[in-house]
């Protein structure tokens, strides 16, 4: 089963570029099959990690960044994949 974890965050105003950075630096314990970093309006910035594993199982994430660069709490999600069959 492939599971995927969304972590998403919004930036202090003005500082969309700096958590970005921070996102991007951050290293996991072990490797996802996949990851991807996004960003959107209003200083938004998504990670998406894709996992080879049970939906339940304990996989790294992402942790909350320090300081004042949020606005507000981190979200974060999990789903899984659906076979299209």
């Amino acid at each position: 089963m492939t599971v995927a974890l969304m972590w998403e965050a919004r930036a202090s105003h003005g500082r969309g570029g700096e958590l970005l950075a921070w996102a991007r630096a951050q290293e996991l314990p072990r490797e996802p099959l996949r990851r991807e970093t996004l960003r959107a309006p209003g200083d938004r910035v998504l990670v998406i990690t894709w996992w080879d594993a049970p939906y339940d199982a304990e996989l790294p994430e992402l942790p909350e960044p320090g300081g004042e660069l949020l606005t507000r709490a981190v979200h974060r999600w999990r789903f899984e994949s659906v076979d299209a069959g």
